[in-house]
């Protein structure tokens, strides 16, 4: 039965990859994959007793539970979380990459490289050599064959290497050839603290990918200001910024729309996430997990078709509004965890 499934996820992705939508079909095919999960992830069975049908896991009990549709004998890859400041630290087991590289491959090629199919890339992030249960790592890696004429990685040994970064973009302007940065946020702010006056004039179709917080690693900074100090570094127009949503409890990532709108010379949209057609988007109330009104601020649950190996629903505590077929993002609910996801995690852990 996960093979069948699998070959109908990867038809559906494949069918909706240039950005069409199929809600019908993607929400039939999500009920049919949390069923076959129900009867696999014990903690996933215990949500649907007290939840009903197609509830979705909070990411923390990732931390304390085997989340897998398999047994551990079968993993191919488990990916961690960074850790909370109690030291958990959650993990997603993988029986197959197949899925994540087809989502990755997909959302990327339509938000990130829609003008151009291979081009220079420089990752600020660590080699998935360096990382292999970084899941941020291990799709940066696949970016190097999906979409790399030249790659370098200029985050090594857990630093920096600033050497690195010149030399790519330096390169790149000789050439004339455009570039992809694509990097953390923590990595990124790094970087803008140690290239001081260096200043690059990077070619037309160059752009920039953030990803992920800073969890203490370097100071934090505003989207807005971070988005206006790259831009003045590295030449690029705001629109080339944007930013990628993904979490290691999940197969599938989401994007600002903007980069794709400027490459083909769109109407710049609103910074707002696009959500790939696999993928369900949805904001609930913190405190009863039900649907809010669309405008509502809530917290953001994510059904990812992808996620076939553990659970395709997943709840997280990032507070959002839904607009239309976009999310705002509008960062961690402050504080404790939601009470409706601290109930929910009750429910999944409960003997």
């Amino acid at each position: 039965m996960r093979d069948a499934l699998a070959t109908r996820i990867a038809a559906l992705i494949d069918r909706l990859s240039n950005g069409a939508t199929d809600d019908t079909a993607r929400d039939a095919l999500l009920l049919e994959v949390a069923r076959f999960q129900r009867e696999r992830v014990v903690p996933y069975a215990r949500l649907w007793r007290a939840r009903g049908e197609l509830p979705a896991m909070p990411t923390d009990v990732f931390r304390y539970a085997r989340i897998a549709a398999h047994p551990e004998s079968e993993d191919v890859r488990v990916f961690l979380t960074s850790g909370t400041t109690s030291g958990a630290r959650g993990c997603h087991a993988l029986r197959d990459l197949a899925l994540y590289d087809r989502a990755a491959e997909a959302a990327a090629r339509y938000a990130l490289f829609p003008d151009l199919p291979r081009m220079r890339l420089v990752m600020l992030a660590p080699h998935p050599d360096e990382a292999p249960s970084s899941s941020l790592s291990y799709m940066l890696g696949r970016f190097e064959p999906f979409f790399g004429s030249d790659s370098r990685w200029a985050w090594r040994d857990g630093s920096l290497r600033l050497d690195v970064l010149i030399e790519a973009l330096r390169e790149a302007e000789r050439a004339g050839e455009p570039i992809a940065i694509l990097g953390t946020s923590f990595a990124l702010v790094h970087a803008e603290d140690s290239l001081g006056e260096v200043r690059f004039a990077l070619p037309a179709k160059s752009r920039l990918m953030q990803t992920g917080g800073y969890k203490g690693r370097s100071r934090e900074v505003a989207p807005e200001a971070l988005r206006s100090a790259l831009s003045a570094r590295y030449g690029l127009d705001d629109a080339w910024i944007v930013a990628e949503y993904g979490m290691t409890e999940l197969s599938s990532q989401m994007y600002e729309a903007t980069l794709r709108a400027a490459a083909l010379g769109e109407p710049i949209p609103e910074r707002r996430l696009w959500i790939p057609g696999w993928v369900r988007a949805s904001v609930v109330d913190p405190s009863t997990l039900a649907p809010v009104p669309e405008g509502t601020a809530g917290v953001l649950r994510i059904d990812d078709l992808a996620n076939l190996d553990s659970v395709c629903a997943i709840q997280t505590s990032d507070v959002a509004i839904a607009h239309d077929d976009r999310i705002e993002l509008l960062g961690r609910a402050p504080g404790a965890t939601p009470r409706g996801c601290s109930l929910a995690v009750e429910e999944a852990l409960a003997t």
